[in-house]
């Protein structure tokens, strides 16, 4: 395996404008993702994401907002050391690409920067591994999410 790019691809029955409201806004990505999220979705923002409680062992995690181009891009470093600006080499770059299609949006999710991590092998395929782990629980969850959101008045 090469551990350097994880690719997923998923539709939504939403339009991009809501579903780039649900990638990028803090109040949405909890819904979906972390159980918590503080950042301002701005490029450059830093913030941090939580799995778990974050009083009880949860992991709290760096977020760094790289770009935000409503409705069609909206991207992210995270996982890098708290006290460091988040750059290539020291944490991995998520993006969420959105295109119109039909009815709905094809929502592109990229992460990409383990191998510039420096990790040795057995860390690098546990952290990928745990990754895509991740990313195949996590992201089924945004379509159902999103059509919770449409059924509002």
């Amino acid at each position: 395996m090469e551990f350097g790019t994880i690719e997923r691809e998923i539709y939504v029955e939403a339009s991009p404008e809501i579903v780039f409201e649900v990638v990028s806004s803090p109040d949405h990505l909890k819904q979906w993702w972390p159980d918590d999220a503080r950042y301002d979705p701005t490029p450059g923002s830093a913030g941090e994401i939580v799995f778990g409680d974050r009083d009880a062992g949860g992991a709290v995690v760096p977020f760094t907002v790289v770009d935000a181009r409503p409705p069609r891009t909206f991207s992210f470093r995270w996982t890098h050391p708290a006290d460091e600006v988040a750059a290539e080499g020291n944490s991995l770059l998520v993006t969420f690409d959105l295109t119109p299609s039909g009815g709905g949006t094809l929502l592109k999710m990229t992460e990409t920067g383990f191998r510039e991590m420096g990790w040795e092998v057995a860390v690098l395929e546990q952290q990928y591994q745990e990754h895509v782990t991740g990313w195949d629980f996590y992201l089924p969850r945004l379509a159902p999410y999103v059509a919770t959101l449409q059924v509002r008045p």
